[in-house]
């Protein structure tokens, strides 16, 4: 039988279980000192399960409430559902609904624990600390009363004393480079806006390159922000990446969307079975990229919506997908908030492309082979050969234009990259994981913030790192590090240590999009895109 089966029965059997293993000695004890004193337990008037959290919270030898009894139940009742369908906790709940909100409230600065100081790597433009005079290189050392250089802080304790709710106010005390005093700044509280749309840029001559992170309610607009800023360049492709994009809104998804289709075309349907069928159309609202040629770039991590807009692209004949295939989720999660914060997120339909493809991947087998299944993939050698994956024939569907595409887990790119494994060496994964570029990149950036912040381009940076020998400085720290880089390493992996390098230091100094826009010179997948944009292959709806 399905660990999944949604029967009442099956849903509180894992529960009724553990009770009778909690309990079950103790009754066995009863019937063997004497069997008449026997007491009916359960009296049948109420809810069985309401009997079995009241009975544990009054004879359970040790103390345990109620609600805690409640709260440790509900995630194995949900579990055995579906892989979506969740309970969220009022801590996790707040910080998941800022991710898809797109904002959260607080000072603005994105920074980094750096030799157990808080070293701020960005001001966010226009937020709280950049009107109070905050500065990229700042160290804090001292929010309201509390001391945190030093004493271990992590991450997530910091950002507990940073935010708050707006119009609230917060002291920091800041050591800043070449100042020998303390300086004093009270930064009041506001809203911070999330960014999804991680980088964009001018790829080649007429191509925009554009990363999106996930859908969250602002990334429509953050997406049209970045078009309206490239396309006075003059543009007729756009390149959406988004590998590893775990996906958001629907709506936000097929927004996005709706900017490439005229009037009337069907970008997803969902139907469940209290649900009844609806289908998303495209409308006339938008037109910045109605002409253009478009590419998504896709991986294993591509799910949810960001599979919803590869398979319309795909259904529609309407780009190329690229990379390899998607993670293949197909539930759509409708969230029902509880006066304490919580969340319960039910599956409640799924989502179809335009074709009728429905690209959720099984999960009959339990949870834990469901979570291991992109790494069985790994196994499998699907990320190095196209030729590994089983496709189902009896999944088969059609695009507009009639070619064959595949329900049954994930969205199959039209054209297939493998993982890149050319640059790998023993060395280049030591300095992967102990995080090595990074940490240079931050000491290289403080040595050299003067000069840095002159500068306004990747072009520009490119040209002082390599001026300035940093390639060369790492390669020194990575000897003081315990790191031995012989001739082979440097011949293997040496332009992946350089690019990875490089890129870290323009993030700090001009954002994300410098980062990709040096990350993607050595990336296969966009390679790839430059070939299908060199041969001039279109799949345009005309």
């Amino acid at each position: 039988m399905s660990k999944f089966n949604n029967s009442k029965f099956s849903i509180i059997l894992p529960l009724v279980i553990a009770v009778s293993i909690l309990f079950g000695t103790f009754i066995a004890e009863i019937f063997s000192v004497n069997n008449k004193d026997a007491r009916i337990l359960f009296p049948q008037k109420k809810d069985k399960l309401d009997l079995i959290f009241d009975f544990i919270a009054n004879e359970y030898v040790d103390s345990i409430s109620k609600d805690k009894l409640i709260e440790i139940a509900i995630p194995k009742i949900l579990e055995s559902l579906d892989p979506h369908t969740v309970y969220i906790s009022p801590e996790d709940a707040k910080s998941m609904q800022e991710e898809l909100v797109g904002d959260f409230e607080g000072i603005g600065i994105q920074f980094n624990i750096f030799k157990d100081t808080l070293l701020i790597v960005n001001v966010i433009k226009n937020g709280p600390s950049e009107k109070a005079g905050l500065k990229a290189g700042d160290r804090i050392i001292c929010v309201d009363t509390t001391k945190i250089a030093g004493v271990g802080l992590k991450n997530e304790e910091v950002m507990r004393m940073l935010k708050g709710p707006a119009k609230t106010s917060v002291n920091l005390k800041i050591l800043r480079k070449n100042n020998k005093q303390i300086l004093n700044f009270e930064i009041i509280r506001d809203k911070i806006p999330l960014f999804s749309v991680d980088a964009f840029y001018k790829l080649a001559k007429n191509t925009a390159y554009i990363k999106i992170t996930n859908f969250s309610a602002n990334t429509h607009t953050q997406f049209v922000d970045a078009m309206f800023t490239l396309k006075d360049t003059g543009l007729d492709t756009i390149v959406l990446d988004l590998r590893d994009n775990s996906g958001g809104y629907l709506t936000t998804a097929t927004d996005i969307l709706d900017e490439f289709f005229p009037k009337d075309i069907n970008l997803v349907y969902t139907e469940g079975r209290a649900r009844n069928k609806q289908f998303v159309k495209s409308t006339d609202k938008r037109n910045y990229c109605k002409n253009m040629e478009i590419i998504v770039l896709i991986n294993e991590f591509s799910a949810s919506a960001s599979e919803i807009v590869a398979g319309a692209i795909q259904d529609n004949d309407r780009g190329f997908i690229i990379g390899r295939r998607s993670y293949g989720k197909g539930l759509v999660q409708e969230a029902t908030n509880f006066n304490d914060g919580s969340t319960i997120r039910l599956t409640t339909s799924r989502y179809f492309t335009p074709s009728g493809r429905c690209i959720q991947k099984p999960y009959q087998n339990g949870l834990d082979e469901y979570n291991f299944e992109v790494y069985n993939r790994y196994l499998k050698g699907e990320f190095l050969d196209k030729d590994s994956i089983k496709l189902n024939d009896s999944l088969i569907f059609y695009t507009k234009k009639n070619r064959p595409v595949f329900a049954g887990g994930g969205i199959m790119p039209d054209i297939f990259v493998p993982i890149d494994t050319s640059g790998y060496t023993k060395t280049f994964g030591e300095i992967s994981r102990r995080n090595l570029d990074y940490i240079f990149s931050i000491e290289y950036v403080e040595k050299n913030r003067s000069q840095l912040e002159n500068i306004n381009s990747t072009n520009e940076i490119l040209v002082f790192l390599k001026q300035d020998a940093a390639l060369q400085k790492f390669y020194k720290y990575l000897v003081e590090n315990n790191v031995k880089v012989s001739q082979n390493d440097i011949a293997i992996s040496g332009k992946y240590i350089e690019n990875n390098l490089y890129a870290y230091i323009a993030r700090q100094i001009l954002g994300d999009s410098s980062f990709y826009e040096i990350a993607n010179t050595i990336d296969p997948v966009i390679d790839t895109v430059m070939n299908v944009i060199r041969s001039n292959r279109k799949l345009i709806e005309k």
